[in-house]
């Protein structure tokens, strides 16, 4: 399996975007997962050959598309692939989709569906470039153009957010609703309309991603349960297994995983 991968040499316009192009050609039909992050995942296919992702309902979809914050991994089918895959941060995701992420949690929907004709122009003009940089700027420039005020999320929303990443995940959530003057009640529902998932969901996503970020780099699962807040290290099995189907050193070992140092390299193209 042959990989090219690449990362923009500027920073995109919006913050809670990053960006990267793929271009992965098999011998034949073959299979991925891809690995729960805590972002929003937006796939735009521009090669002649399409992939197949299963969402959470074991139902197929194909080409370029929206995947919300997920508790597990989807199997990716291909045998080429050929896009832009885009990060969008759950508080800016709301605001460039077009749409509350209570209804994309844990699905998949077409980008066709999302942004209708404007995805099928974009594919086509990503297919006529010739290099990452032009293809960057143009998902960046459609990206900024495609941001809407009016569906931002709630300032006490995304600083509950913030304080969920800052922390890793080992933010205590029984506690955010007292530093945001809301009630719990409130909080829970517009956290869960607004990105997604309960806030003790979110954390357990934040502290499973930190964890996989420490195992890819080689670290020992007592270290990393230790460290990232797990009672101990079964906790940390259990939870990889959870979000993943798989024990931790298959997991730290999946080829396209989405965990950012190994799967996107530091380098740039442009």
């Amino acid at each position: 399996m042959a990989w090219e991968i690449a990362r923009p040499s500027r920073t995109p316009a919006l913050r809670g975007v990053d960006m990267a192009g793929f271009r992965i050609h098999g011998d034949g039909p073959a299979q991925l997962s891809a690995i729960p992050h805590p972002a929003v995942t937006v796939v735009v296919e521009f090669g002649d050959h399409c992939f197949d992702v299963r969402d959470s309902s074991g139902r197929s979809h194909s080409g370029s598309l929206a995947l919300g914050l997920s508790g597990s991994a989807a199997p990716v089918r291909f045998e080429d692939i050929a896009c832009v895959q885009v990060r969008l941060s759950p508080v800016v995701a709301p605001a460039v989709l077009g749409f509350p992420l209570a209804e994309l949690s844990g699905n998949v929907v077409g980008l066709d569906d999302l942004w209708g004709h404007d995805a099928a122009r974009l594919l086509e003009r990503l297919h006529e470039m010739h290099s990452w940089h032009e293809r960057f700027a143009l998902v960046d420039t459609t990206l900024s153009a495609r941001f809407r005020d009016d569906l931002q999320v709630d300032p006490e929303v995304a600083w509950a957010w913030r304080q969920i990443t800052i922390s890793r995940g080992r933010f205590r959530v029984e506690h955010l609703a007292a530093r945001v003057g809301w009630s719990r009640q409130r909080l829970w529902s517009r956290f869960g309309t607004q990105i997604g998932l309960t806030p003790k969901r979110a954390a357990m996503l934040v502290r499973f991603d930190h964890a996989m970020h420490r195992l890819v780099r080689g670290h020992s699962p007592a270290r990393v349960a230790a460290d990232s807040g797990y009672a101990d290290q079964s906790h940390l099995h259990r939870d990889v297994r959870a979000f993943t189907g798989t024990p931790p050193a298959s997991a730290a070992g999946e080829p396209w995983l989405a965990v950012d140092d190994r799967a996107w390299p530091s380098s740039s193209v442009g």
